[in-house]
C-alpha cells in the first residue's frame, strides 16, 4: 500500500485517509466516506483489527468480522482501498503511508487526533446527529431484545 499511495501522489493525485471500526454500517459513515471522498481523488479507509475493536469496544464487540467489514466498505462507491490495523490507534499506518488529507469524525478534538504531523491537513468531519453504531445497537435492542431472549430458551 505504501508504494501504491508514492505512486499515486507522484501521479499528482491527492490521497485521503480515514479510520474507523466500521461495525455496522450506517448513514453517519456513509456521509463521512462521502465528504472523505470529496476531499481528494483516494480513499483509503483503514479498519481496526476483530482484536484491536475489541480492545477498543469490549469483548461483544465487533459484530462482523474483519474480512467482512473490509468487503463491504469496498463494495462502496466512495472507497478505494481498505487496510487493516492491528494497533488501538491508526498512528502507525499513518506514518507508514502519509496519505495527503486526515478525515476524522467530530467527536475527536484537534488536539486528540493521532498522526497530524504525517500529513498535509486534517478535517473533523460533524456526527450526523442520531447516526452511530451504539445507537443502533441500542435501538435493536430496545425493539428486539426480549424477542431475541425468547428465541433462545
Amino acid at each position: 500500500m505504501q508504494a501504491e499511495i508514492k505512486k499515486l501522489q507522484k501521479a499528482g493525485k491527492k490521497v485521503v485517509f480515514t479510520n474507523g471500526c466500521f461495525d455496522l454500517l450506517h448513514l453517519g459513515h456513509i456521509s463521512l466516506l462521502e465528504k472523505a471522498k470529496s476531499m481528494g481523488d483516494v480513499l483509503i479507509v483503514a479498519i481496526n483489527s476483530d482484536k484491536s475493536l475489541s480492545c477498543l469496544k469490549g469483548p461483544k464487540r465487533p459484530l462482523s468480522a474483519e474480512k467482512d467489514r473490509a468487503k463491504l466498505l469496498l463494495s462502496l462507491k466512495p472507497v478505494d482501498y481498505v487496510v487493516v490495523f492491528g494497533e488501538r490507534t491508526p498512528v502507525k499506518i499513518l506514518s507508514e503511508l502519509r496519505p495527503d488529507i486526515l478525515v476524522k469524525g467530530g467527536d475527536y478534538k484537534l488536539s486528540e487526533i493521532v498522526g497530524k504531523k504525517y500529513v498535509k491537513k486534517v478535517y473533523r468531519f460533524p456526527f450526523v446527529k442520531g447516526k452511530s453504531t451504539t445507537n443502533l445497537i441500542n435501538l435493536i435492542i430496545s425493539r428486539y431484545g426480549a424477542e431475541i431472549m425468547q428465541g433462545q430458551k
